[in-house]
């Protein structure tokens, strides 16, 4: 099987569309930095407005760390989209192209033909993460430096110190990847489906427009799916920059305010991954190759 994941990975980088997504994130985030580089301190101003007269900040707001939040909040909508590309292909890229038969006459079980097929979908989902951890949080702390993190909710500032932030982007960004792992286990579910890569990825980008809809609407008959949709809990990644306090109202520096709902979504989002990756095998072992 790991034959077969390397030859997978290959097929999946010399794809032009591979590139093109690293270019996609390399290039919105140099959008972000240059722009909050430029316009930083009047963007900061105007998010600050209604908190000027409460307090005053003794420390630079616009550093990597805030950055960094930014870029997270804005490209984790955007990112399933260049993961869909690829992981929606797997399947019926090979039957558009007709080598799908041509593949199972290797002396391989389709199970684990099936499964190099998933993981080097899950390993292309990571490494875009991991870019996009380079550029958004090494690459920011580089050129805006670093100090406390200034989160801004819609009633109140969370206010991180330096030291207690860069363990919470690595949670961050680990919990971001098990998300962004379930939208690729949901596109290459769907890729079974069909046989070309217009419908799988359109399809992958339906659903999760459609449950992120269902998961944000406050109406009553949809409480009910609420927290079974995958699209609930991929923004818990945010739990990790709120905090608990003392009786004095001051930061427990360590800690988290809510750690079950990191747990509870994460079990969520592995359940899913689970079912989609576990059905696409049960799909494959059963379905009569013509392409």
């Amino acid at each position: 099987m790991w034959v077969h994941l390397r030859i997978e990975l290959y097929k999946i980088f010399r794809k032009p569309r591979t590139y093109l997504a690293f270019a996609a994130i390399t290039a919105l985030i140099a959008v972000i930095q240059i722009g909050l580089f430029v316009d930083g301190k009047e963007y900061t101003e105007f998010v600050m407005a209604d908190f000027a007269n409460s307090f005053a900040v003794d420390g630079k707001i616009l550093n990597g760390y805030f950055i960094c939040y930014v870029i997270l909040q804005l490209l984790l909508i955007h990112v399933p989209l260049l993961i869909a590309l690829i992981a929606a292909d797997m399947i019926s890229g090979e039957a558009n192209m007709g080598t799908l038969r041509l593949l199972l006459t290797k002396p391989q079980s389709r199970t684990a033909i099936v499964t190099a097929k998933f993981l080097a979908s899950v390993i292309y989902t990571l490494m875009l993460l991991i870019w996009i951890a380079i550029l958004g949080l090494f690459v920011s702390m580089l050129v805006f430096g670093t100090d406390d993190l200034f989160i801004m909710k819609s009633s109140y500032v969370v206010i991180v110190k330096e030291s207690d932030v860069f363990w919470r982007y690595a949670g961050a960004f680990c919990f971001a990847a098990l998300a962004m792992v379930t939208v690729a286990s949901l596109g290459f579910f769907l890729s079974f489906f069909a046989e070309n890569s217009i419908g799988p990825i359109v399809a992958t980008m339906s659903v999760i427009i459609v449950c992120t809809i269902l998961s944000t609407m406050n109406i009553p008959i949809f409480n009910i799916i609420k927290p079974y949709l995958f699209t609930t809990h991929m923004i818990t990644w945010k739990e990790f920059f709120d905090f608990k306090v003392n009786d004095a109202n001051e930061a427990i520096v360590g800690s988290i305010q809510y750690p079950e709902k990191i747990i509870h979504s994460s079990i969520v989002l592995l359940v899913h991954i689970i079912g989609f990756a576990g059905g696409a095998i049960l799909l494959f072992r059963k379905k009569d190759i013509l392409s």
